[in-house]
């Protein structure tokens, strides 16, 4: 295929973007902040929403909500002084008047509302107390005989920073939409051949972003505010292929990358398997096949392994590190919480020991004796498998001889730290093999996007004889019966979890309320054996609680929602989670999986604080009807964004211009299919596609 010239030096993508009137040195700087260094990044800062000021609305047909151009003449101007000075510019057409608050103003401006001049103004229309109201609106003063004429296309509004005006955007973008229409002054190459996406019948880039940032008068607001224009969905398609490029790439870098040789006849898996009181799923089985082949290759394993809660994830990874063991490698196994981390130290320590395998803790909360023996046996090799929490890629820590590294609950990693963990194995060329878990599992069309860089391993199977658990939603008014269902729980000799949620984010706040809760059930409940645990609480006395709760000594454990994940108590049978409606129905999910790990039915009671948003009804609805993992993690993508529900949010990972994972998933098999023809027709167009929509953004992909 013919290749546009990547080398001329009026590409667009080469042109700085202080060669646009009104851009120096100092608003450069501001642009940075949005990504914009060059004529190209001013062409793909996408507007965030559209303002229809192509036609004047008369101020009699105005509502309350509107958003409309008005043009009149100033009636009068006075300063009110009330709780907060105000100006107030009484303005009318002859259909009606309407009154323009202004609380913050100079005196010039105030001199500028002279009585008899014309004025067009353009704001949102809110209910004042004798006339309708625009505060702040942006205004022009019209001289007498002269004619101002409307918007000609929809008015865009772009993301902004602080002292970026709109202005500027729509300023630098007319320059730059003048430097596409002109051949002669800059270039856009399209990096898709028209053949390759001529089965899609697709707009061409530069109509497109035409129509992205000037839509013309006649345009359908609500369709461009869907997003699903014809001119956004080439643009969001484009994005989404740069974005699965970038992890394609990562991939087949892998593939030149060198890993150690994993293989063995198994003989420690097998006594492993031997050990335990369960037989694993055929599910387990077909996943640690797979991870099993990975391992025996000379190129770095990169396996996402999904499950839902209960589907035996850890058990799996047990036989991997037992596996990397066996051939002389030494495991990293890390998570994000220290509650978490240490479940997974507990569960290996058991499993492991009797087969003579030595097993460290290192968490970030590791000190004197304990922390310097932990960093001896990693650095020696005594230990074969280190488990903790972010401190294991902390520069003290050395391995011996690391081959295999397993992330649980990889989406609540930042970039950086997975990187780091995998950088503690790097011998000359050679990485260890990655295994990364998560129990937030997601559509296989998503994941071919999200995962690119990753093999996909899913145990949709969970163990024999477990039941679903009954869920049920009730209101805070109902909160005696629901005490008297656990006391009846735990007369019958099972024990339940009380869980208190988030209060606006703060931890101290969550405890304080986790505090009181347990004081009063212990009030209420006298003949039943009460512990709490929460954030705050020092290991020591966290593993104290843990181990009287998995003992049976406590029957009711009162706690926030440190033990989402983890917690393994298979006669606990009654999970009580209190404002349900402050979480995401992921987290509930992973709540609710703490319970029905036993042979006993178990039931879930979600006592929410009435009123509840329509949003959250429906969130506790799907929770109830429910309890498949993928099922409910689509609707939450939903009800919530990809965004919160992978993580990417707090990481950095998967921030979209215009593209977006769930509005747009019927892209992505012709995105896949793209991404293949393209890395094998024209692999120099990768580079520059990538560029072009991730700029200098971290390749997070290459963890």
């Amino acid at each position: 295929m013919d290749s546009p010239d990547t080398t001329t030096t009026d590409d667009l993508d080469a042109l700085p973007v202080t060669v646009l009137k009104g851009v120096g040195p100092r608003m450069a700087g501001r642009l940075e902040r949005l990504g914009i260094r060059t004529v190209q990044d001013v062409l793909f800062h996408l507007p965030l929403r559209y303002e229809d000021r192509t036609r004047v609305v008369p101020m009699g047909a105005l509502r309350p909500g509107d958003h409309a151009v008005v043009e009149g003449e100033i009636d009068l101007a006075e300063v009110r002084f009330g709780r907060r000075r105000s100006l107030l510019v009484r303005i009318s057409d002859g259909t009606g008047s309407l009154t323009l608050r202004f609380f913050h103003f100079n005196a010039a401006q105030q001199a500028g509302f002279i009585r008899g001049t014309g004025i067009r103004c353009y704001g949102e229309v809110r209910a004042g107390p004798t006339t309708a109201e625009m505060i702040h609106p942006e205004y022009r003063l019209i001289e007498s005989g002269f004619e101002t004429p409307v918007e000609e296309h929809l008015t865009p509004v772009y993301p902004a920073t602080e002292g970026v005006h709109q202005l500027t955007l729509r300023s630098i973008t007319s320059q730059a939409l003048h430097y596409l229409d002109n051949a002669a002054s800059g270039r856009l190459p399209d990096w898709l051949p028209a053949q390759l996406i001529a089965p899609f019948r697709m707009t061409t880039l530069p109509a497109a972003l035409r129509y992205v940032h000037r839509p013309p008068p006649q345009a359908s607001i609500e369709l461009l505010v869907e997003g699903r224009h014809p001119a956004q969905q080439r643009l969001a398609f484009e994005e989404l292929l740069a974005h699965h490029l970038s992890l394609r790439r990562v991939r087949l870098r892998a593939q030149h990358t060198r890993a150690p040789v994993i293989a063995g006849d198994n003989g420690l898996v097998g006594d492993f398997i031997t050990s335990l009181p369960f037989v694993l799923t055929a599910a387990q089985q077909r996943v640690f096949r797979e991870i099993c082949d990975d391992l025996v290759r000379p190129h770095p394993m990169a396996r996402l392994v999904q499950g839902d809660v209960g589907s035996g994830k850890t058990v799996v990874a047990a036989c991997a590190a037992l596996t990397a063991v066996e051939a002389g490698y030494q495991v990293a196994l890390m998570a994000p919480t220290e509650l978490l981390a240490d479940q997974h130290y507990r569960s290996f320590l058991g499993w492991l020991e009797p087969l003579g395998v030595g097993v460290v803790w290192h968490g970030g909360k590791s000190r004197g004796k304990e922390r310097a023996g932990a960093l001896q046996a990693i650095r020696d090799g005594t230990a074969a498998v280190a488990v903790g929490t972010h401190a294991l890629f902390q520069e003290e820590v050395e391995f011996e001889r690391l081959g295999l590294v397993i992330i649980d609950e990889q989406h609540r990693f930042g970039v950086h730290q997975r990187l780091a963990l995998r950088d503690k194995g790097r011998s000359g060329e050679q990485r260890p093999h990655q295994l990364v878990m998560t129990a937030t599992p997601i559509p296989r069309t998503l994941a071919m996007t999200v995962y690119a860089d990753l093999d996909t391993s899913v145990i949709d199977e969970l163990p024999p004889g477990r039941l679903p658990v009954n869920t049920v939603v009730i209101s805070q008014e109902r909160r005696p019966e629901v005490m008297q269902r656990v006391r009846a729980a735990c007369t019958a000799g099972q024990q339940a979890y009380w869980v208190c949620t988030l209060i606006e984010e703060s931890e101290a706040l969550q405890c304080q309320a986790a505090e009181k809760t347990a004081g009063f059930l212990a009030e209420s409940l006298p003949d039943v054996s009460i512990a709490l645990v929460h954030g705050r609480f020092k290991p020591a006395a966290k593993e104290a609680v843990m181990a009287a709760f998995k003992a049976g000594t406590v029957e009711l454990l009162v706690a926030t929602t440190v033990i989402e994940v983890g917690v393994d108590v298979p006669n606990a049978t009654l999970m009580i989670i209190e404002n349900p409606e402050r979480l995401g129905l992921a987290q509930l999910h992973q709540l609710r999986g703490r319970v029905g790990r036993g042979r006993d039915q178990s039931n879930c009671v979600l006592l929410y604080q009435p009123p509840l948003s329509e949003t959250a009804r429906a969130r506790l609805s799907v929770l109830r009807d429910s309890n498949d993992g993928f099922e409910i993690a689509r609707r939450d993508m939903q009800l919530r964004g990809p965004g919160e529900v992978l993580g990417t949010r707090q990481t950095g990972e998967m921030k979209f211009h215009i593209a977006d994972l769930l509005r747009d998933e019927a892209l992505l098999a012709a995105v896949e299919k793209v991404a293949l023809q393209l890395l094998e027709s024209c692999p120099d167009h990768v580079s520059p596609l990538i560029r072009r929509w991730l700029g200098d953004a971290v390749q997070y992909g290459e963890v």
